[in-house]
């Protein structure tokens, strides 16, 4: 499954998920700094990335565009980078799985706050 992190998340993300993701492109890498949603969203549809974002206005062009790209949303209070990864990697088989649905289009992983 290929992922595409968003701008808001680290970079370093992508090597802390390389062992369960290990075809993951951040943004900023691939696009460079400061690409619009609208960029970013036709780059996850073309290049058939679900894209993982902190920002609930992917969760809108979603609901408004339909997929693909899918869209992995992480519902968290100023989470660390650290705590992001475990938890991509804790729930890496949902998140396969949602990649193989035909059904699905938005997943929300929660964190909860402390």
């Amino acid at each position: 499954m290929r992922l595409l992190l968003d701008e808001n998340l680290s970079e370093s993300i992508a090597q802390g998920i390389k062992s369960a993701f290990p075809e993951t492109a951040h943004v900023r890498r691939v696009l460079g700094a400061g690409a619009s949603d609208r960029l970013v969203w036709s780059r996850a549809a073309s290049e058939r990335e679900s894209l993982v974002t902190l920002d609930e206005d992917f969760q809108a062009l979603s609901l408004t565009l339909g997929s693909p790209p899918k869209v992995i949303l992480i519902d968290a209070h100023n989470p660390t980078t650290a705590r992001i990864i475990q938890l991509l990697l804790e729930r890496s088989a949902a998140i396969h799985a949602f990649g193989e649905s035909t059904e699905s289009t938005i997943l929300v992983l929660r964190i909860p706050r402390m």
